[in-house]
């Protein structure tokens, strides 16, 4: 039984998360995708999906958001706000404390990243079909936590602004039972993650799992629409976090079929994690699970799943 519908101003559509970087690009050192390169990207996305989620409000979604208007394309595209940690969290595993001084600084990052995605949004009201306030920025194992008062906040101003995109939030299925309920109140969509091969679940176990998890939500909030903004399959692995043998291009195949047959059917809309390998993720080594999420390597050679759905 399924709940919780597609919101009438986000019709069902195949909807994929870009990210652009290649080789010697980066977010974190500022080396964005050339306009060249994103038009290239674009081009190959456009025919099959309808729907982009940008992560950011960086020079790289502008990028994006400019080649969309220039190249007349129809997507239509989630835009998010990349939020820095406002407090520590001694419960991730890979480490999260900082100084007040940083803490301090953040936080006017974080502002800054809500006043341009609401700059960003306001010039581009044709392609931004929905602003995301942040991405898992409260799930207990995280290391970029921000309180839900603040995250409370930024709705706020959003709304004040007089943005008329719907507004989410971005987050691990987890704590939008009980921990989100207020945020979830102000909410115009839920948006939740899936990830069936993190939790150690076999491909045999997979949909049912991810159908679990979206319905531990959508039975929680039966007035709110919910959808999912990542679920997918890691192509290859080192063992941290997923066993080598779980992570194939035929195990990413199978999952992504049965995931958009199960969406398209449900009138779910989904986010399929990622269009492109993105190698500037997670550790050096090659076989880190961050990096292999991609239908397509980051050199775009099509892994077995565009062929397998026909793209």
């Amino acid at each position: 039984m399924v709940i919780s519908t597609t919101p009438p101003n986000l019709p069902f559509g195949h909807a994929i998360c870009y990210s652009g970087y290649r080789v010697g690009q980066s977010p974190v050192t500022q080396v964005y995708p050339s306009d060249a390169e994103i038009i290239a990207d674009l081009r190959l996305l456009a025919p099959h999906w309808h729907y982009l989620r940008l992560y950011d409000c960086s020079q790289h979604a502008e990028r994006v958001l400019q080649a969309v208007r220039a190249e007349g394309l129809a997507f239509q595209i989630m835009l998010g706000a990349d939020l820095e940690a406002e407090q520590n969290n001694p419960h991730c595993p890979w480490g999260a404390e900082y100084s007040d001084a940083t803490l301090a600084a953040n936080q006017v990052a974080n502002d800054a990243h809500i006043d341009r995605l609401i700059e960003l949004a306001q010039a581009n009201p044709n392609s931004v079909c929905a602003l995301s306030i942040g991405n898992e920025a409260s799930v207990d194992w995280g290391d970029r936590l921000v309180p839900v008062k603040r995250l409370l906040s930024f709705v706020a101003r959003i709304k004040a602004s007089g943005v008329k995109q719907p507004i989410t939030f971005c987050e691990n299925y987890v704590p939008w039972v009980g921990k989100l309920e207020a945020l979830a109140d102000r909410l115009d969509i839920i948006s939740i993650h899936t990830y069936p091969i993190w939790e150690y679940k076999s491909i045999d176990e997979a949909l049912d799992y991810t159908e679990q998890n979206y319905q531990s939500v959508a039975q929680y909030y039966p007035d709110k629409p919910v959808i999912i903004t990542e679920a997918g399959w890691a192509t290859r692995s080192n063992g941290r976090g997923i066993k080598p043998d779980n992570a194939s291009q035929a195990l990413q195949a199978e999952y992504c079929r049965q995931l958009l047959r199960w969406s398209q059917d449900q009138q779910i809309l989904t986010f399929l994690f990622e269009a492109f390998d993105e190698p500037w993720k997670g550790s050096d080594d090659p076989d880190e699970p961050e990096k292999h999420w991609g239908l397509y390597t980051v050199d775009r050679t099509p892994k077995a799943v565009v062929q397998a759905m026909h793209l």
